[in-house]
């Protein structure tokens, strides 16, 4: 499996801990607790010290793993516990970021405080990695998570945040396509116009490391023979590593599709801050969790 591949490098970059706000959380306690077992990482749980314990003394592989590997640390609220992971990265006793049993916008405050946060200056973007059925490469969908309606120079930002993360999973100089709905530019669709530009930005170097072409459909973007009919010659259509979309509306849709109906493995996290930070749903499993800790790892060592 193409995911197992990221858990195999993330096994090589050793030194690597991961500080956890509010762990507090069953699915997350046995991602972590797997991570362990296949020396991913070494993690610092945050958050009510009796309930995590509670958990991972519930957990039959728990035993398995040794001391070192593991520490927690008590916080009396969930905001006191993002603080103290934030804290963590940001003084170099953990390399990455994970989001636990904590609303969102929680955690995301304290990694924005301007004291102690992650801030780069950069936009955070959501970057989403698939293993699809039938697809012998990786898939990245960027923006799902985080940026609602992103103008032109946040789609250039954003573009630039998954290149780093695509050139981290092993892909060197990856193809891009702007979605849209159509393959050609419609003033009346922005989507379109937004696409055309970061195409000549990247052509003029203002978005280096990669290739962009737009805007292009998904078929277009991920199939050959979809372009092959439609007469596209692009370097980029039919074999796009990133698509970029351009709402979170249809980010979010194409993410959840590929999981429910495609039946693709996921990890994703959260890239442009000063670390990586795995950001999941509490509907995502265990094992979209430990892949997704994989990713930053992987990300990290960049």
């Amino acid at each position: 499996m193409l995911l197992e591949s990221l858990i195999d490098k993330a096994t090589q970059l050793e030194g690597n801990t991961v500080a956890v706000a509010v762990a507090e959380d069953e699915e997350v306690i046995e991602a972590v607790i797997e991570a362990i077992n296949r020396n991913i990482a070494n993690f610092i749980l945050f958050g009510n010290k009796e309930k995590i314990n509670t958990i991972l003394n519930q957990n039959i592989q728990y035993p398995i793993t040794s001391d070192k590997n593991l520490t927690v640390v008590h916080a009396d609220s969930n905001a006191l516990a993002a603080e103290q992971a934030v804290r963590a990265v940001s003084n170099k006793e953990a390399t990455v970021l994970m989001k636990g049993n904590i609303p969102t916008n929680v955690l995301l405050k304290a990694v924005l405080n301007k004291e102690y946060g992650l801030r780069t200056g950069n936009i955070l973007s959501h970057a989403a990695v698939f293993a699809i059925p039938g697809f012998e490469r990786f898939t990245i969908v960027t923006d799902a998570g985080m940026n609602i309606s992103p103008d032109l120079e946040e789609k250039a930002q954003i573009i630039r945040n998954a290149t780093a993360l695509a050139k981290a999973i092993g892909i060197e100089y990856p193809k891009v396509a702007p979605l849209a709905a159509v393959e050609v530019v419609n003033p009346s669709m922005q989507a379109t116009v937004d696409a055309a530009a970061l195409t000549v930005m990247n052509k003029r170097g203002q978005i280096p490391g990669c290739i962009i072409d737009g805007p292009l459909a998904l078929d277009n973007a991920v199939s050959v023979l979809a372009a092959e009919h439609k007469g596209i010659q692009s370097e980029v259509a039919g074999r796009a590593d990133i698509l970029v979309v351009p709402t979170i509306e249809v980010g979010n849709v194409l993410y959840k599709s590929l999981i429910y109906f495609a039946k693709a493995k996921v990890g994703a996290i959260i890239t442009g801050a000063r670390a990586p930070i795995v950001l999941t749903s509490r509907a995502d499993s265990a094992e979209s969790k430990l892949y997704s800790l994989a990713l930053a790892i992987c990300s990290a060592a960049e």
